[in-house]
């Protein structure tokens, strides 16, 4: 028999039992009950969890300061916030990602479980919303419309450091493989074709840069995208509800309790409707998740085989990657990182879709933003430290198979056309394939160039980068 026990608790529509353990109310419960839909609730994101009980903090104090709440309420809200800041409460964050309202259960959900640590603060019930109550005192002066969106910003602040390391992390990864590869020649490619040769260790080096154009546009860009809040401009911008002085106090406590440089942003009923800054931030989130992917489609081709593929590298084996090939070892982990590159992309494009479709003074679809901003900055903060970790920190490179590919390779006419002339190189290529033979091979019978002159040319730092002409060559 259960022991479960509730509380009676009234909102517009009725009364519904509450759990008497739970410190959320009775219009978190209604949304828990409507919204079943991704199974996330929004304990799932602590980021977030956290940027809400900040934002209500930083509203407290302001109205706190300006005589609306007396030192008690303020007190024990203050209390209750640092608390949640601190990881306690988290799991009462019960609503779902996707839900109706622009976000009013989520805004709701936190004024719940805020207002019920209070009452417990100050010595009362959860539930005696007549000493504290989740809208009138610790929602005062807000709005959905504008704490919700602000919560938003600094849970996606919160976390912007730990996506800054993640990525920076794996661009050192990769640039320290390109200094350990710097010495290992290899075919570069280009259509899935030979093409001319290269080091290992450029490929990796490039791996590195890519990488480091996101990190440093990610770091010089977020900051702005997301340090203008409209927090002070209630339902639709106007302010109504709050004092004139309220908006400038609130903003100036959550930057100083964020440590984030958070500014009011200049046109508050705009910035209550507009989603832009969610667009630019994700997209350059895609951007990331696209090169990623395309760097795990490299790293699987350059480790195909073992013995029929390109092989040029040497994965770590991570599993076992057949129920029916003895032996076999996949490239777990690059796929693993090209799914999560997928469904940030996806999550992009649902992102978009949202951001536009709002409408008049409010974007009704924050909630799909959020859940889908910040389920790409987790996976992929994941998924770069998952594939340094158990990828590309152990990568080896078959060093003599991958001079052999080069020597045998008809790109590398190429790197003699400027010595023998494009006729030659075309009839040469053109023979090495007919014959199976080496273009070097049939360099020498024709005695096209000299054995000194071939040394000269096929240096590892003659074929990788802008070298000497044929007459600076014979000196």
């Amino acid at each position: 028999m259960s022991n479960l026990t509730f509380r009676t608790e009234k909102d517009l529509l009725g009364t519904l039992d509450v759990p008497s353990e739970a410190y959320y109310g009775i219009q978190t419960l209604r949304a828990i009950n409507n919204f079943k839909l991704t199974g996330v609730p929004l304990s799932h994101f602590a980021h977030l969890v956290n940027g809400l009980a900040l934002v209500k903090w930083a509203a407290a104090a302001a109205n706190h300061k300006l005589g609306y709440l007396s030192d008690e309420k303020y007190n024990a809200i203050e209390k209750a916030c640092q608390r949640i800041v601190n990881g306690e409460f988290h799991d009462q964050f019960q609503v779902d990602m996707i839900q109706g309202g622009a976000g009013t259960s989520t805004n709701m959900n936190a004024n719940e479980v805020i207002a019920n640590i209070a009452l417990e603060e100050m010595g009362h019930q959860k539930g005696e919303y007549q000493y504290l109550h989740p809208n009138n005192d610790v929602n005062m002066a807000q709005s959905t419309n504008d704490a919700y969106p602000t919560a938003i910003r600094v849970g996606l602040l919160l976390g912007y450091d730990t996506l800054l390391v993640s990525l920076s992390k794996l661009r050192d990864s990769f640039a320290k493989k390109g200094e350990e590869f710097g010495h290992v020649i290899k075919m570069g490619r280009t259509q899935l074709q030979d093409a001319v040769p290269m080091t290992l260790g450029q490929e990796f080096h490039a791996f590195a840069t890519t990488l480091t154009e996101d990190l440093e546009r990610i770091r010089a860009l977020v900051p702005d995208l997301l340090c203008e809040i409209n927090l002070g401009g209630t339902a639709i911008g106007t302010g109504i509800n709050a004092d004139p002085h309220y908006q400038a106090l609130a903003v100036e406590h959550l930057a100083k309790i964020t440590g984030h440089k958070l500014v009011p942003a200049t046109d508050l009923i705009e910035a209550t409707s507009d989603m832009g800054a969610f667009v630019l931030l994700s997209g350059m989130l895609k951007r990331t998740a696209v090169k990623l992917s395309k760097i795990c489609n490299d790293l699987r081709l350059l480790s195909s085989g073992p013995r029929a593929g390109i092989n040029e590298i040497n994965l770590p084996a991570r599993q076992p990657g057949s129920s029916i090939m003895p032996g076999k070892v996949n490239p777990v982990i690059p796929e693993a990182v090209n799914q999560v590159a997928f469904t940030a992309i996806g999550n992009d494009l649902a992102l978009t879709l949202a951001a536009e479709g709002g409408q008049l003074q409010l974007n009704v679809m924050e909630p799909l933003i959020a859940y889908k901003t910040m389920s790409s900055s987790i996976l992929l903060i994941r998924a770069m430290d998952m594939l340094r970790e158990l990828c590309i920190d152990g990568i080896t490179a078959n060093v003599e198979h991958c001079k052999n590919l080069v020597e045998h390779s008809i790109g590398l006419v190429t790197a003699l056309n400027p010595y023998i002339g494009y006729e030659n190189a075309t009839r040469i290529a053109r023979k090495a394939l007919e014959t199976g033979k080496g273009v070097l091979e049939l360099v020498r019978e024709e005695k096209l160039l000299s054995e000194a002159e071939l040394e000269k040319i096929l240096k590892p730092e003659n074929m990788i980068a802008p070298h000497l002409a044929l007459s600076d060559l014979k000196h």
